[in-house]
């Protein structure tokens, strides 16, 4: 998520949070469900599912400390900005909608409680999320980040606005998309996977809540919290981490798994974009997780051969069959389904939306969830505390701070 929820994932230090999509009650989405205690109704629920589903079982770690080494010198501070609305919110902190005082320039600004990231030692996720932001400015359907800094008790992400809404927000108003505008979008999120890939980084947290349109209603991959470095191919990882109705078989048997979990979370975003739900889905975590993991994938009639062949393709559970585990972003590429697709012309942005998100300018927040534009802007976000960020709480995140140069933006 950047501009929605950070409540529906888990890692292997957090019980599982409930989903409810466009058909379930939208007001139990929006009373903030959120991270939960293993005491709690929704903690219960997630043990007892996971009991039932019998999978593998192994001890969770703690997260470590990270530095990576001195602080630049920050290049940023709150008070450069106008905070103008709430667009985001979660366990950590909030998502903004800033103007830089200086030029005008308007900005999604990630504001984060040093103290709760701390607490639930994710201080390893916040500074992987940072280092996958600076490596991934090359790409047009992933997010810019231009400034990183931070106060005695903030963290502050500075990234690109992209106002086009998320697709969750659109699939909430419309259920579902044709064919011709799911293609679309999943090819250029698969771009943006396989970019990922190449540089040997596995997102795993791929979902509608992080996939943006920008104003022109091109894709815009979001929140990087959850991605894993340094996994070549013919490697794995391990970590038990996602979003539980996009969470690929092999993760949940807690087997070791590699970058074709990538490839299942699309294979179910897929899913959701043309039959309106994600495969499989049930508000029954035990069914959830037993259909996942057991039960044949459901392809109601009515759509084409080729979109078809590319679910069972990518929903495939055996995850060395599964399309995409040998050649990677190649498979998907030459799939018959993306057979319309110059997949050159796609990343270069030729090729027409099929959506126009029609905005009112670099500052319009029609599509963002009234939840949050709601919301009064908190006073603190905006302060530049007088204290220099020396204490224990700073020292974790050594290595934070960060200023975008030219050569390093696409935009």
């Amino acid at each position: 998520m950047l501009y929605g929820h950070f409540r529906r994932r888990i890692d292997q230090t957090e019980p599982i949070t409930r989903h409810c999509t466009w058909h379930a009650a939208v007001s139990e989405r929006k009373k903030g469900l959120g991270s939960t205690d293993v005491g709690s109704p929704v903690g219960k629920e997630w043990t007892k599912a996971m009991a039932n589903c019998n999978p593998l079982r192994s001890p969770s770690s703690a997260l470590s400390e990270v530095n990576l080494g001195p602080s630049a010198n920050p290049h940023a501070k709150p008070t450069d900005f106008d905070f103008l609305a709430v667009i985001g919110k979660g366990t950590y902190g909030k998502v903004l909608l800033a103007k830089l005082k200086a030029d005008n320039k308007f900005y999604a600004i990630k504001v984060l409680q040093k103290k709760v990231i701390l607490k639930k030692k994710e201080q390893k996720n916040i500074m992987a999320e940072r280092n996958v932001l600076l490596k991934s400015l090359k790409h047009p359907f992933l997010v810019g980040l231009h400034y990183s800094f931070q106060t005695p008790e903030k963290l502050y992400f500075v990234l690109d606005y992209v106002n086009g809404g998320e697709i969750f927000f659109h699939l909430q108003r419309e259920r579902c998309f044709l064919e011709p505008r799911a293609r679309f979008y999943a090819a250029e999120v698969a771009s943006a996977i396989g970019y990922l890939h190449s540089l040997n980084i596995v997102y795993r947290d791929l979902k509608p809540e992080n996939i943006l349109l920008d104003s022109q209603g091109h894709v815009v991959l979001t929140d990087f919290g959850l991605c894993k470095e340094g996994v070549e191919p013919e490697t794995t990882t391990s970590t038990f981490c996602g979003t539980p109705e996009y969470l690929a078989p092999e993760i949940l048997r807690k087997e070791p798994y590699d970058r074709a979990v990538d490839w299942w979370c699309l294979g179910a975003v897929l899913y959701e974009m043309i039959y309106s739900l994600p495969p499989f889905y049930s508000r029954d975590m035990s069914e959830l997780y037993d259909g996942i993991l057991h039960k044949p994938l459901p392809l109601p009639p009515g759509k084409s051969d080729a979109v078809c062949s590319l679910l069972q393709g990518l929903l495939q559970k055996d995850q060395h069959c599964r399309l995409g585990a040998i050649d990677d972003f190649l498979e998907i590429k030459n799939h018959v389904f993306f057979s319309p697709i110059n997949w050159d012309d796609l990343y270069h942005k030729r090729i027409t939306p099929p959506y126009y998100p029609n905005v009112k300018g670099p500052a319009d927040t029609q599509h963002i969830d009234p939840e949050f534009t709601r919301e009064m802007v908190p006073n603190s976000v905006g302060r530049t505390p007088e204290l220099n960020a020396s204490t224990s709480s700073n020292s974790a995140f050594n290595g934070f701070s960060y200023v975008c140069g030219e050569e390093d933006s696409f935009l």
